[in-house]
């Protein structure tokens, strides 16, 4: 709508208004234009004094003409939003039934007139006004002031001076200018106490000192209609966001610390920015008022920290020296996050890139012997006297468990922990809020945590005992879980074979890719475990050791998790159920305990060899697993399967978000 035409639309609201009273002033209607009002209206006259409901003298508000030529409504009529005025005398006759002027409900109507003329792109403002209209209703602005409840906190004249009002454009300098304006709008007529915190602030400085629209105004952080209470989530919530829109890199880095994942997962109970820098009087760190200095920085953390609330614990000096915002690119300020950082990532990439190539490759050579019917050369079950119908006993009873225990658990660490990891992806808030939080999700953690550790040492303990007792054992020997140089030749050997340049190696009862699983475990429960051990009870942490020390553990946990999900559910699962000659899924020797002598002699030639020489091999020859049995193995390995890869999945999408 061109200026004309919502001046008209505005003249015939207003026409529509004064029909009842036209007959009666008909004569003094033709006298109300603008420089009529104006007359008495305008800055520098005779100040005009009404009594408000209580009786009270208050002034009515002057009209600058200079000022009211560049607003928006300039070109308007005063008549047009003053439609109870119906004379031009001292003391207005106010037209009966008529409503006082009102922002909202005119350029509601004006919205609704311009929908109906199919003009809505064309009057794009207009819009914009009565979405802000719609969130202003909602607003805490909106709801009735305490001390008036007749009438709500604020109302839009308040904010906007009407007969002035001229938001500039964005991205102009006009609008920065503007901006400069809104603290004082704000905190003069409504906000003294904070008004004068914000005036001694950083931004204060910065907008009030230095003119430097850069620095924070009050809609920045508290938006501009759709104000909500400070006290109410969505706006903790969203007031993180706002910090981080000039921030970024601190929005990123506090992001990483447990603070910030809880409150990505959409929960506010953990240290916000304003928890630890302050709202409106916040300063810089090496100001000696400031909340982050290092004199204060204990009393600031305490004021969460605090063994006065439920599952807290008072923070103790080492809190001092924790990084909220440490990050791994800046070796100066934290060189110790520099380092793990870059060891971090060095383990990472070497370790996929090493084991992802190997099932690359081993999936190509089977499909390529198996494609060209390219068999290996093996020892017949004839020469050895052996049942065909019988298998062969690999697992006992107590390893299956352990292993079911642990895949268990596993699972659950991986889906609470990444959880938490990538709270930025879509799936984390819905995991969070499907078990009641991120203090549930903690709490299942933990217990998880418990469980690997306990059943870990469970099994480390009976092992030793067992091999203790063994005094013959060979700890380097063919039995032994323990690397020694026969895995390093069956490596390479293996890479040969790969790529036809010799004879795939005859594992023997271990392979090299199986010990590195089992002892994969060792190191990912002490660099898992102690490092979520210090995170999990920081006020003992902090007691003994430095702050930054938290920020370490957070890195080193996070990733080697990962690491340990990734590879499990890559690695692990090709090497024991997606390989070509293992295909359809899954490889149940883990459930029934034993496989087909023909597979174990395939999979385990030397070992197969060795017994069959030593005349041991009867003693590892069972009847082959019930039908029931089987099947149900098939139906476990199949939901396990499933379910590694859906985490997969999550980790993945979380990974890249």
């Amino acid at each position: 709508m061109n200026i004309q035409s919502l001046r008209a639309s505005l003249a015939i609201f207003a026409t529509a208004a004064l029909l009842p009273f036209s007959a009666q002033a008909a004569g003094e209607a033709t006298k109300l234009d603008n420089a009529t009002c104006l007359s008495c209206h305008q800055t520098g006259k005779r100040k005009i004094e009404v009594e408000d409901k209580q009786g009270e003298k208050i002034a009515l508000a002057a009209v600058d003409p200079a000022k009211l030529e560049k607003s928006v409504h300039a070109r308007m009529d005063c008549v047009a939003c003053h439609t109870d005025i119906v004379d031009a005398k001292a003391l207005h006759q106010k037209a009966a039934g008529v409503a006082k002027p009102d922002c909202a409900t005119c350029h509601e109507t004006l919205w609704k007139t311009a929908q109906t003329d199919s003009q809505p792109s064309a009057k794009e403002r207009l819009g914009i006004v009565a979405k802000n209209i719609e969130a202003y209703k909602a607003s805490f602005h909106a709801r009735p002031d305490a001390d008036n409840p007749d009438r709500p906190k604020a109302t839009c004249n308040q904010c906007h001076a009407t007969h002035e009002f001229a938001v500039p454009k964005a991205g102009t300098a006009a609008r920065e200018q503007w901006r400069l304006t809104i603290p004082k709008t704000c905190g003069e007529s409504c906000h003294e106490d904070q008004f004068e915190d914000y005036e001694s602030s950083v931004h204060g400085a910065l907008v009030m000192g230095k003119n430097d629209p850069k620095g924070a105004v009050c809609i920045d952080c508290h938006t501009t209609h759709e104000i909500r209470g400070a006290s109410s989530d969505p706006f903790k919530l969203k007031n993180v966001e706002a910090c981080g829109g000039c921030h970024n890199e601190q929005l990123f880095s506090y992001r990483d610390t447990y603070h910030g994942q809880v409150n990505r997962l959409g929960y506010t109970y953990t240290a916000k920015c304003a928890d630890c820098h302050g709202s409106h009087g916040m300063r810089k760190g090496d100001d000696p008022k400031s909340k982050v200095h290092a004199d204060n920085r204990l009393k600031t953390c305490q004021k969460c920290h605090d063994d006065k609330k439920p599952g807290m614990a008072t923070a103790t000096a080492g809190f001092t020296s924790f990084g909220p915002h440490a990050n791994t690119h800046d070796f100066g300020k934290y060189p110790q996050m520099w380092i793990t950082g870059k060891f971090m990532s060095a383990l990472l990439i070497g370790v996929f890139a090493f084991f992802w190539a190997h099932s690359g490759l081993w999936y190509y050579r089977e499909w390529k012997e198996s494609k060209e019917r390219k068999a290996e050369q093996r020892v017949r079950n004839e020469a050895a006297g052996a049942v065909p119908e019988k298998h062969f006993r690999r697992f006992a009873w107590g390893w299956r468990v352990a292993h079911l225990a642990f895949a268990l658990v596993t699972m659950t660490l991986v889906l609470t922990g990444t959880t938490a990891l990538f709270a930025d992806s879509a799936w984390a808030p819905k995991v969070a809020a499907a078990v009641g939080g991120p203090k549930v999700l903690g709490i299942i953690h933990r217990v998880a945590a418990s469980l690997f550790v306990g059943i870990f040492m469970i099994h480390f303990v009976y092992v030793m005992q067992r091999l203790l007792r063994k005094r013959k054992f060979r700890w380097f020997g063919p039995d032994s879980l323990i690397p020694n140089w026969k895995d390093l030749a069956d490596c390479v050997g293996m890479f040969k074979w790969f790529f036809g340049k010799g004879p795939r190696p005859h594992f023997d009862r271990w392979t090299y890719f199986e010990k590195f699983d089992y002892w994969a475990v060792f190191w990912g429960v002490n660099i898992i475990g102690w490092s979520g051990l210090m995170l999990a009870f920081p006020h003992v942490t902090a007691s003994f050791l430095p702050g930054w020390v938290f920020n370490v553990a957070t890195l080193v946990h996070g990733e080697e998790a990962f690491l340990a999900a990734v590879f499990l559910f890559t690695v692990h699962f090709f090497n024991n159920h997606f390989r070509p000659d293992k295909l359809p899924p899954p490889d149940v020797v883990m459930f029934t305990g034993t496989q087909s002598l023909e597979e174990f002699r395939r999979e385990h030639p030397a070992q197969y060899q060795r017994l069959v020489e030593s005349g041991e091999l009867d003693k590892y020859l069972v009847d082959a697993p019930s039908r029931p049995m089987h099947v149900g193995s098939v139906i476990l390995g199949l939901v396990l399967i499933t379910a590694g890869l859906t985490l997969l999945v999550l980790v993945g999408t979380g990974f890249f978000s």
